[in-house]
Parts: C-alpha cells; structure tokens; sequence
C-alpha cells in the first residue's frame, strides 16, 4: 500500500509523524506523497480537512484516516499513543471503507468571468463583509424565500457538527446522504419574513443562493471549509450534493454517536 501522511507543525504532531514513518518504513508498505492509496492525517480535524482538500482530486482512489494529537479530533479514530496497533491493522486487516456525502459548490460571476466549482467536506457558508446579506434562496428553481441577515450556511452532515451546529443546525448522522441550509441571524420582521429554521435537502434537490443585480460592485466573503475567499460580480451560488463522496479506511471506525457524544457530552454515568 502506498501511504501519504499529512501532519500539522505541532510538536506533538511532528514527533508523532517521524514515528509513523520510522514504523511504516519495517512494514510492507512504501511511502507516496504524490499517488497513495492511504492518506493519514495527524492532529486534529483541520489537519484532516487539509488532507482532504489536497487530495480532493483523487478520491476515487485515495482513502482518509486520522490520528489525533489535538484537542477535538471528530474525524480521528486512531490517537498518538496508538501508532503500532496503527500499522499492525494496516498490515493485518482486511481493508474496508466508509464513505461519507460531499458538497459540490459552483460560484457564478456576472461580465462572462468564469465560473469557479469547489468540494466542501464540512461547510460552504456566504457572507458580507460588516453589512447585511441580501440573497433569493431558490429550493429546485422555486422562489423560497428572500433573506436578510448575517449570512447563510449550507453543511454535510460530516459538518453538521462543525460550524451548523453552533448556529443551531441539526446534528445529521453521516450515512444520510444530505445537505443542510442555515440561516445566520437573519432579520424577521414586518417587511423581511424568513423560515428561520434550518431546512434539510435530498439528493435530489439542490440550492441557489442569487444576489440583486444592484450591488454588482458588492465584495461578498464565501467561504469552503477553513478557507475565506473574498468575490465580487458575483451572480449566484449553486449548492448540490457532490457526486463524489470522502471514503475514510474503517480499519477501527468511531460509531457516529459515540463521537458525538465523547465531542460534546463527555461521559454519561448510568
């Protein structure tokens, strides 16, 4: 097999990397920055969403596993401490894969500027800088609803739990093969009247968030994950599920809510 590790530049995680290496070099496996089979993220689930983002143009071939040495690794089934038991499984155990949906998002721009598309693996949200966001949020070509407020967020149900949680959205297990739209304080009064809820979409529908044609100079921060992009001319954002899917190695798979509940519960006595 041939294996990628991506580490962020934490001590712990740098000592962690070189003793991964040291280990997988007396095993059967070869190390492939370039072409792997296997990426191993080390340290927490930034580092994971780096990994994925570098590699998201091979994922019908590459395979994602975390080791954590942060301080909340939700997308982490190995810790640092656990790197034999690591490459002995790897050696040992028939392989097998979880799969998980994606976000395919397309910005398009007024004056012919190219269109631009992105994977998200967690989030896409949409905001304006220090003023208030007008876009028609459009279900499947159909009018929704017109809103005003901080902004919009559309999550994975991998991100669920990130971002979409914090502002109210609901936790969606990964198996569901969805995408989530929430609203980001939005104005609900007299003139301006929104859902205020968040919304869950099937495979078959899909999101378009269009800006009036009168703030064509309006500068407008979209965000895919942990990266902030600055766009102006923008026309609309079309949000879907991704075709693709991420494919996490199960060679020991955390139970989805037994993560949810170690993340944010901690301990449950009986």
């Amino acid at each position: 097999m041939k294996i990628a590790i991506i580490h962020n530049r934490e001590a712990l995680s740098l000592k962690v990397a070189d003793e991964l290496k040291n280990l997988l070099q007396t095993s059967t496996h070869q190390m492939d920055q370039e072409n792997p089979d296997l990426v191993i993220s080390i340290g927490g689930d930034g580092t994971l969403l780096s990994a994925f983002h570098l590699y998201s143009h091979k994922l019908e071939h590459v395979r994602f596993l975390g080791v954590h040495t942060g301080h909340l690794g939700f997308y982490t089934d190995w810790r640092d401490y656990e790197l034999k038991e690591l490459v002995d499984s790897l050696c040992s155990q028939t392989d097998q894969t979880v799969s998980y949906p994606l976000l395919d998002v397309t910005i398009h721009y007024r004056n012919e500027k190219p269109t631009q598309h992105f994977l998200a693996l967690n989030e896409s949200t949409l905001r304006r800088n220090s003023q208030t966001l007008e876009a028609d949020v459009y279900i499947k070509d159909e009018l929704f609803e017109k809103f005003r407020g901080d902004g919009l967020s559309v999550a994975t149900p991998t991100g669920s739990t990130a971002y979409n949680k914090s502002i109210g959205g609901a936790v969606l297990h990964p198996r569901i093969n969805a995408m989530q739209l929430t609203e980001i304080a939005s104005l609900n009064n007299r003139v301006f009247r929104t859902l205020g809820s968040p919304i869950v979409l099937s495979p078959t529908e899909w999101v378009v968030l269009e800006l009036p044609d009168k703030k064509q100079a309006a500068s407008y921060m979209i965000t895919i994950d942990q990266f902030s992009m600055e766009h102006s001319e923008v026309e609309k954002i079309v949000y879907k599920i991704a075709e693709e899917r991420i494919h996490f190695a199960s060679y020991r798979h955390t139970h989805f809510w037994r993560r949810v509940r170690d993340s944010f519960i901690g301990e449950v006595e009986n």
